[in-house]
């Protein structure tokens, strides 16, 4: 009798331990890309004031890309070395924070 209790007391002490399972939490990032408008234009297309710009507050760096929007603005890469930087401005070459 002794024996049934303690493989009784046994087996309900093993379904708690598995019933207490810590349970996990997943995490999932979901990167989302706006439209912003920028439309890509050929580095020709870009005006003279904006290279110039770039060129003075910027020294050694290249344009690679360039995008224009509606609104006649300006999104430009540039990069230098392995570092690639992101500059807004408008036609005239003014430099626009966003």
């Amino acid at each position: 009798m002794k024996k049934l209790i303690l493989s009784a007391a046994i087996l309900l002490g093993g379904l708690t331990a598995q019933a207490a399972t810590s349970t996990e939490v997943i995490v999932k990032t979901q990167t989302v890309v706006a439209q912003d408008g920028f439309t890509e234009v050929t580095l020709d297309a870009v005006p003279a004031a904006v290279k110039s710009t770039v060129e003075k507050s910027f020294p050694g760096t290249k344009l690679e890309k360039a995008y224009k929007n509606d609104k006649n603005e300006f999104k430009l890469e540039i990069a230098t070395g392995d570092k690639k930087y992101t500059v807004f401005t408008d036609a005239s070459g003014n430099i626009i924070k966003k």
